[in-house]
């Protein structure tokens, strides 16, 4: 689905639910060269605080990105503004919602704000903030 700025209203809403693997952390560690050992379940480091290695937010915040390119609005748009909070650690495993509700929109600027809410599959907020985007106008807006 792919809706223009001019489609767009506050309160709606999107979201999309993922597990991450251990495979999905491995190649974020790739990626971002980040091979930080609270990611690894052969550490010992995370065990005094968690009782499994945490997924980098990075992956997590990646979900985030992913409901703005696919479904809200699905178009092409550039991340402008991200302000998360952290709240609860993301483990293998878990299942992580991310969902996305318009409060703003800036028709001069094309740019839309959006509530961010990701929540574990105990329905535990796990990260809550805003972002701001820019929705590129294409062609056949």
């Amino acid at each position: 689905m792919s809706i223009t700025i001019n489609d767009m209203f506050i309160g709606q809403v999107a979201s999309h639910r993922r597990a991450f693997t251990e495979t999905d952390v491995k190649l974020c560690n790739e990626l971002t060269q980040d091979f930080s050992p609270v990611y690894h379940v052969n550490e010992n480091v995370w065990k005094c605080y968690y009782e499994k290695p945490i997924v980098p937010g990075l992956l997590t915040e990646g979900l985030i990105t992913q409901v703005i390119s696919q479904k809200l609005p699905g178009s092409a748009s550039i991340l402008l503004q991200k302000e998360l909070i952290y709240y609860h650690p993301v483990h293998v495993g878990d299942e992580i919602t991310a969902e996305l509700e318009v409060i703003d929109i800036n028709e001069a600027r094309n740019w839309v704000t959006q509530k961010v809410t990701c929540f574990n599959q105990q329905g535990n907020e796990v990260i809550k903030g805003q972002v701001v985007i820019l929705v590129l106008e294409t062609e056949s807006n």
